[in-house]
């Protein structure tokens, strides 16, 4: 499901879900955003998010009101985040990424939570299956943790000589970067490849990361799916450029600013309610 496809569920899911009952209902449906980064790295989708409202007919302060809780990349803040639009009783919940969609869920069985994931959500424990979600909670999945043998692959055929890659994960992250690992592991020793773990949850992370690789001579870089590397690809991609690092991640700022390789999420949307 593209993106605008994605935004315009959502609009539709604030005014026809049963909503919670009580004694007066709200002017407008409200719908609470609960992002795990803040505002300002979050431009270009929230612009996104506003333009596939609109194409569905939901105007934000006109129809439809949003409620944001942006945990400015302090993963353990969104619990409390979470309960705060539970408490504000919005209409739907939209979660993006693994852990603010996990938070939601610990926080509502009610209030309906449209998510967007890179992680099984099966196994993340937020879904019963694929086709029929069950429960207050559907979204759309980004299949970045099954085609990640893939980008150790994509590596290989442009370096055959690389045996030594690093793996940049995010250590608050939730389940994604386990599943991500664990996936690498899998393939690796087919491939002839030894893998190097790196962590960074905040950019004073990043000069050390970078240290490291040169430390360890390392041959290439796999950046992990996860919103904070997401929000700071471009600066990723800088960085590689200027050590000298070929590197692969999401989306294509990172390979303007300098990456090796950038890689769109498939993304398989769940549309039983």
């Amino acid at each position: 499901m593209r993106r605008r496809e994605f935004i315009t569920l959502i609009g539709s899911a604030a005014v026809t879900w049963p909503l919670i009952t009580h004694a007066q209902q709200p002017a407008v449906p409200v719908i609470g955003f609960l992002g795990s980064t803040s505002p300002d790295k979050y431009t270009i989708r929230m612009r996104a998010f506003r333009e596939g409202l609109k194409e569905g007919g939901y105007v934000e302060g006109q129809n439809v009101a949003i409620e944001y809780r942006w945990a400015e990349d302090h993963y353990d803040r969104l619990p409390q985040l979470a309960a705060e639009l539970v408490q504000r009783q919005v209409s739907v919940i939209v979660a993006g990424g693994g852990t603010p969609s996990a938070a939601a869920k610990t926080a509502t069985a009610i209030i309906p939570i449209v998510f967007e994931v890179a992680i099984d959500p099966i196994k993340a424990g937020l879904v019963a299956s694929l086709n029929r979600p069950g429960g207050n909670i559907t979204g759309v999945v980004n299949l970045n943790v099954e085609v990640a043998p893939k980008w150790l692959e994509l590596i290989r055929e442009l370096m055959p000589t690389a045996t030594t890659i690093a793996v940049l994960l995010n250590p608050t992250g939730g389940v994604l970067p386990e599943q991500f690992l664990r996936e690498l592991e899998a393939a690796a020793p087919q491939l002839g490849i030894q893998l190097y773990v790196l962590h960074a949850s905040s950019e004073r992370d990043f000069d050390t990361v970078f240290a490291a690789l040169r430390q360890q001579r390392t041959d290439a870089l796999v950046i992990g799916p996860d919103v904070f590397f997401l929000v700071h690809s471009a600066q990723l991609g800088a960085m590689a450029l200027r050590h000298a690092v070929p590197a692969i991640a999401l989306y294509r700022p990172f390979l303007a600013a300098g990456g090796l390789v950038s890689t769109e999420p498939v993304k398989r949307n769940l549309i039983a309610w």
